[in-house]
């Protein structure tokens, strides 16, 4: 479902999948067939890999034997390392499940010639889709029980629970096999390797992959939807704020170059304020990223003597930037870059600058290295 989804958003990709399997060493082994589908409600792409007459008796293999058929094969580099990933997120829960180790691992469904194939497919699709992030909708539960090589088990199947230990579901009271093994690694894939955040973006397109189960009242339907995002990221962070009358500016500017120096302090402001009873006091933001929140407020507790702090989530917008060295009358300078909207903008750091004898001194190399950084721009 994943791959006919995947290949209902970019369809151009549809002729390259038959050469997957000629790379992977097996095309006598399985076949493919992707086509245009309807369910009589939408319609999108369905996708299936079939085991040929010659992957009989080909039904199960080790994790050892899966890493050395993709390590050993044609494969592009990118593909070959997403395929060794997912079958290792599998590997591991099924090592966990029956208390072995990853190598010793015998995959009996995921371990046939049709499964590796899917894999190996799914794989492709994700090395040529520059991805950036990925975020994905609560997971169907399901409910019942499977039969497997290992006799009946419930659903969701142990080694699916496993990898998706940590993910939010819903039940929507359909029962069955809403999730794979497969399906489940692929999705720990992509949370595990692409940020998995919200952006604001334009939406492209929308595919459909559609499975082979029917179910009552709903299509059996992944869906993915493409979309374009802004050059600007957005992520979450929390800003914290409280007010200090009681503690002197030399306790409390130590107190907070400590908080400054913490792991996963954005910035600190500080600024002056009429408080209750008329008194001046100080204000205090702090800009943190969200999971160094609370260990953040534990030192504005210990450093300062604030009684409380007030918590607020926003949403941060950032400018892809860098910074780089430049070499100006035989000194070295940093310089920070960042791409705006209508071009590249840079800037000298100042700290460079602290032994410029004058203001105007100042100035002029200031401008020397911005000049020079924007010529070197030009000629690259």
């Amino acid at each position: 479902m994943f791959i006919a989804a995947m290949l209902d958003v970019f369809p151009h990709l549809i002729k390259d999948i038959e050469k997957q399997i000629e790379l992977a060493g097996f095309p006598k082994l399985v076949g493919l067939e992707t086509k245009d589908f309807s369910d009589g409600v939408l319609c999108g792409k369905s996708f299936k890999v079939k085991a040929k007459s010659d992957a009989e008796g080909h039904s199960h293999r080790h994790h050892s034997e899966i890493k050395e058929i993709i390590s050993s094969s044609q494969l592009d580099a990118k593909t070959k390392i997403i395929s060794l990933q997912i079958f290792e997120i599998i590997a591991i829960a099924e090592a966990k499940i029956h208390n072995k180790s990853v190598d010793t691992v015998a995959f009996h469904e995921v371990g046939a010639w049709d499964s590796i194939a899917d894999v190996i497919c799914a794989s492709y699709l994700i090395s040529q889709c520059e991805l950036n992030t990925i975020s994905h909708s609560t997971l169907p539960l399901g409910g019942g029980r499977v039969k497997s090589a290992h006799g009946l088990l419930p659903l969701p199947a142990p080694a699916t629970t496993l990898i998706l230990e940590g993910f939010t579901f819903h039940d929507d009271g359909i029962s069955g096999e809403r999730i794979t093994p497969t399906g489940a690694a692929i999705l720990k894939f992509l949370s595990d390797n692409y940020k998995n955040v919200n952006l604001d973006g334009v939406l492209q397109t929308q595919g459909f992959g559609f499975g082979t189960k029917k179910m009552l009242g709903i299509s059996n339907v992944l869906r993915i939807l493409q979309f374009e995002t802004a050059e600007t990221e957005i992520s979450n962070i929390t800003c914290l704020e409280f007010e200090i009358d009681d503690q002197s500016s030399e306790e409390l500017s130590i107190g907070l170059e400590k908080i400054r120096a913490m792991p996963g302090t954005l910035d600190v402001i500080q600024y002056a304020v009429a408080g209750k009873k008329n008194r001046l006091a100080t204000a205090i933001r702090i800009l943190v990223k969200s999971l160094n929140e609370q260990d953040i407020t534990q030192a504005c507790f210990r450093f300062t003597t604030t009684l409380g702090i007030r918590s607020t989530v926003s949403r941060r917008f950032e400018l892809p930037r860098e910074i780089s060295t430049v070499q100006v009358e035989n000194k070295t300078y940093q310089i920070k870059s960042a791409l705006r909207p209508g071009g590249k903008t840079i800037k000298a750091d100042i700290d460079y600058l602290a032994d410029a004898k004058s203001y105007a001194e100042l100035r002029e190399i200031k401008s020397q290295i911005e000049s020079t950084e924007i010529k070197e721009e030009d000629q690259t």
